[in-house]
């Protein structure tokens, strides 16, 4: 069994379960007591020809055989075969029902961390934990109940008996067990560090083959799969190495047991013989004997398998508390509004933020407003801080009170839910789910119609695309929306984004994998559709924010300049460069097409 402030709490969930299969177990280990006592009466009757039954002794026939062996052992036979399914149940089914609670609350914390843990976290180490960490706590808890109850209940029962025959013989007996159990102690603490090292080479590994299997067109496209290959080599020799480190500790802990239960043996024999010789035992009395310590070797066994078990529980336990431990450090502070609807009026005060573990601002002083309603473009170089400006808007990450503020309230009092429940976002890095393309579309929206979902994706000029695909709006995209093209892929996150309708879009360098024209359309329908709301476009390309009602030029974490595309034009020299190298690029394009 394994303890921890995670798992406690499901020992009392699942208690009545857990206490009638601990009842069916009992019932299974006192019966299975009766067998050495038939062993008994069937050697006796057949060395001596007769047996003593009550203190009766009487004649070994044909009806002694048949009433009291016989019978006695299919009634125990029917009842090891129901309380076994009993307890089966009882434990093992509470171990998944464990389980699945154990996982929603993993899954709960995930989805509340912020972006920056997925930042430090690879994929692959977080599904090690809801895999193979998880299933080693779940045979922990089930099989550890049983095995703590069954080494004790069958243990207790069959050395109460042993004590009765003969009281010196069960002590000699018991010498090796107690050494066992403080070898056994020695080694299950080795056994944990290598459990450890084992799920930390499996997650590395299950880290390298997610982002290859990712990364697998880049990984043909430059020819480097000999690399790969043999970088994933060393990775799986590694995880054999911390296996095979575990799995010999593992094997020396059963070669002790082994060594141990069979050095009694000879104890029995050695000892019980001379008992016999004696006339203190007769030979039916010690195979019963020897039967009561066959009970005694799967308890012993038991306990050298929770030794086992325990070690992998402990490391496995520790590394899903560390996970659910994790701070969420983006939350709703206790002073929080409640404000149920956001308008769209946005407004930083000088801004500065620094991502954490950075000690360079990516923000430095930044002031501008957006008035709710109005279509802002945001433009400027590559890692001058504009998609920065999205991840503070959406709360991705905290910012300093007074910086920050949305319809007049200081960011921080606004209830996250509700700033999100009034924001769309279409990323750099679009995602699109394994679904339907019509679930993708409709992802924000619970209750949709067909025609709403083509609208959106009418708006976002990838109607027809989608139409010329076979199974239309049921298509089901691979893997992150690989079976699209990176322009379709853009315009269906966009359509997901208009679908939603909220107050408040913004569009990181949405249409940078699309055609001029198809940009166009696009930004025409924006324009249409989301007249009175706040729209806030991210690009590189000038010709995407030319026409939006004022644009914000971002340079090395700062706002340079505010203003519509004339006023900048003509007061900001980096905007006005930006404009003349984007021309001369644009007829150098169509002179080169033409």
């Amino acid at each position: 069994m394994i303890f921890g402030k995670y798992i406690n709490k499901y020992y009392l969930k699942y208690l009545f379960p857990l206490l009638l299969g601990i009842a069916a177990l009992f019932v299974v280990d006192r019966v299975q007591l009766i067998v050495p006592e038939l062993y008994r009466l069937t050697v006796n009757g057949l060395v001596y020809g007769q047996v003593e039954i009550d203190g009766v002794v009487r004649a070994f026939d044909m009806d002694i055989l048949l009433d009291n062996i016989c019978r006695p052992l299919l009634f125990v036979i029917l009842s090891l075969v129901i309380g076994r399914f009993a307890w089966r149940i009882c434990f093992f089914g509470s171990a998944v029902k464990m389980e699945t609670d154990l996982r929603s609350v993993m899954f709960d914390r995930c989805k509340e961390l912020s972006q920056q843990f997925y930042n430090e976290n690879k994929v692959g180490s977080l599904m090690s934990l809801f895999t193979n960490d998880l299933e080693t706590v779940q045979d922990c808890f089930g099989g550890g109940v049983l095995m703590t109850a069954d080494a004790a209940l069958l243990g207790v029962l069959a050395i109460y008996k042993m004590a009765r025959m003969n009281v010196w013989l069960t002590l000699f007996a018991l010498i090796p067990m107690i050494l066992l159990g403080s070898v056994g102690t020695v080694v299950g603490k080795t056994m944990t560090k290598r459990w450890d090292e084992r799920q930390e080479a499996f997650s590395k590994l299950s880290d390298f083959s997610q982002e290859s299997f990712s990364g697998i067109s880049v990984i043909k496209a430059f020819v480097r799969e000999t690399k790969e290959l043999m970088a994933f080599a060393w990775l799986n020799r590694h995880n054999e190495d911390a296996n095979v480190s575990y799995v010999r500790v593992s094997v020396l802990l059963n070669i002790l047991v082994t060594l141990f239960v069979e050095s009694v043996v000879c104890i029995i024999f050695g000892y019980g013989g001379y008992l016999v010789h004696a006339g203190v035992f007769d030979v039916g009395r010690l195979i019963e004997f020897s039967g009561y310590f066959t009970s005694v070797v799967w308890p012993i066994m038991a306990v050298a398998e929770l030794i086992d078990m325990r070690s992998r529980g402990k490391a496995s336990l520790q590394r899903i508390t560390d996970l659910i431990d994790t701070k969420v450090d983006v939350r709703d502070r206790e002073d929080v509004l409640d404000i149920k609807e956001i308008k769209g009026d946005i407004e930083f005060r000088d801004l500065t933020f620094t991502y954490p573990g950075s000690d360079v601002p990516s923000l430095h002083n930044v002031s501008f407003k957006i008035n709710a309603g109005e279509s802002v473009g945001v433009i400027g170089k590559t890692g001058s801080g504009k998609t920065t400006v999205a991840d503070l808007i959406l709360r991705q990450y905290n910012v300093d009170d007074g910086m920050l503020f949305i319809d007049g309230y200081d960011v921080n009092k606004i209830p996250i839910k509700t700033l999100r429940d009034y924001s769309a976002y279409v990323p750099q890095d679009n995602f699109l789910f394994s679904d339907t393309i019509e679930r993708n579309i409709a992802f924000a929206v619970d209750d949709y119609t067909d025609v709403q979902v083509r609208e959106a994706a009418s708006l976002a000029g990838v109607d027809g695309d989608i139409s010329e695909f076979p199974e239309k709006y049921k298509t089901v995209l691979g893997e992150r929306g690989v079976t699209v093209s990176g322009g379709q892929k853009q315009r269906i996150s966009i359509a997901r984004a208009l679908m939603k309708d909220a107050s408040i879009i913004i569009m990181d360098d949405a249409v940078s994998a699309v055609d001029t024209k198809t940009e166009d359309a696009i930004l025409n329908a924006l324009k249409n559709v989301r007249s009175g709301k706040t729209t806030i476009m991210i690009a590189h390309r000038v010709s995407t924010v030319e026409d939006m009602d004022k644009i914000i030029y971002v340079e090395d974490g700062t706002v340079t300049a505010v203003g519509t595309h004339e006023q900048l034009y003509e007061a900001c020299e980096s905007y006005r460069k930006t404009v003349e190298l984007q021309r001369l690029e644009d007829e150098r394009r169509e002179d080169i097409n033409a």
